[in-house]
């Protein structure tokens, strides 16, 4: 059989023809139409105020972290579980990530947990969504309103998802999002940073743009970087946000075409379709192996590609990263639910373009690996 991807946009829109629109006109860099019009239907769509494209969610978060001015011993508390850029852009600013561990049922961070971790010296609370459920924000708002917190919300993940009807991304004081290609939207590399503070937003777009000034150009106040959005990434990006709503209803037939067909296998945790704020998007269709069984996920995910099937491992803890571990952070740091889906997690293929076929191939291929 062919090789199944873990990711494979869907790109059989307006794609083609607002590319060819950029070519056509010249306009292939950051200064070309597209830009503008995708950040600010984003914004719209997201309920936001301004919207800033920046080259790719990563440098979205540095950008957020240095416009709120988060700076050298501030603390930020954040997911354990959650991918490694969170934490680098506040390293990077000099800031201290506090970590807390993630919900067994949801993989969200347990927000059960943020409160015994603010300290005098905590400035923020990064909230990462991740992989189809939205963290539980009620609280988390409510503990920054109580201690007078800034919110970095990470919703790289959940174009199109709501809390409790309210836009996942139009939540604390910037959000961002990422365009890789296996995002529900994409733009081949891409980011956006959302907000409603118009400081906040001519800070962003400043930073993306090394901080040129209006009347002397090559006189610089302040670092910025060059994280700017080319006019044809934005032309992807616009031509896929004109089919977000189909694309979340496919992705959620997905998960309960994948639900349905690996219920009944032993052995395996399913993602939660929902739970009393959200239905999931299914950004990925992620596994968890039960305790009973005796290996973990890098041998079943070997035994999958070796049936062409491709897949990806869970993330791994940002307390037991060696990068972070050789600065001396998170010394004596446990967070044990979020270090067993680390090693027990891992995601099926899941990307846009996937065909109910590819996924029937899939879920059997799964069950006889598992026997």
């Amino acid at each position: 059989m062919n090789f199944i991807p873990v990711n494979e946009p869907l790109l059989d829109g307006n794609e083609k023809k607002y590319l060819n629109e950029c070519i056509d006109t010249g306009w292939i860099s950051s200064e070309g139409p597209f830009v503008q019009q995708l950040e600010q239907q984003f914004a719209t769509r997201v309920g936001r105020k301004y919207g800033i494209a920046v080259s790719n969610g990563s440098v979205a978060l540095d950008a957020a972290v240095a416009a709120l001015k988060i700076s050298l011993g501030d603390e930020v508390i954040l997911p354990t579980f959650t991918i490694i850029s969170c934490a680098a852009s506040l390293v990077r600013a000099g800031a201290v990530p506090v970590v807390v561990d993630c919900d067994r049922n949801t993989w969200n961070m347990d927000v059960g947990q943020i409160e015994e971790k603010i300290t005098p010296r905590t400035k923020a609370i990064m909230v990462v969504h991740i992989y189809g459920l939205p963290v539980d924000m009620e609280p988390v708002l409510a503990l920054a309103d109580k201690y007078g917190l800034q919110i970095i919300e990470d919703a790289a993940e959940m174009h199109g998802q709501t809390y409790k009807g309210r836009p996942c991304g139009s939540f604390g004081e910037i959000s961002t999002f990422s365009f890789y290609p296996n995002k529900h939207i994409t733009t081949g590399e891409g980011g956006m940073l959302l907000t409603d503070d118009e400081y906040l937003a001519q800070r962003c777009r400043s930073l993306r743009n090394l901080c040129f000034q209006p009347q002397k150009r090559f006189v610089h106040e302040e670092l910025g970087w060059n994280m700017r959005m080319s006019n044809l990434q934005a032309a992807l990006g616009v031509a896929q946000l004109e089919r977000l709503d189909e694309f979340v209803v496919r992705k959620r037939r997905m998960g309960q075409l994948y639900t349905e067909l690996l219920v009944d296998i032993p052995g395996i945790q399913l993602p939660l379709q929902q739970t009393e704020y959200a239905q999931s998007i299914y950004w990925v269709y992620g596994l968890v192996l039960k305790d009973e069984v005796p290996f973990d996920a890098l041998s079943i995910m070997q035994r999958l590609a070796q049936q062409k099937i491709g897949t990806r491992p869970f993330f791994w803890c940002m307390h037991e990263q060696p990068v972070f571990r050789k600065m001396g952070l998170f010394e004596g740091e446990s967070c044990p639910v979020a270090e067993r889906i680390a090693r027990r997690g891992f995601y099926i293929p899941s990307g846009m373009a996937l065909t109910s076929e590819q996924m029937n191939l899939v879920a059997s291929t799964l069950r006889e690996e598992l026997k």
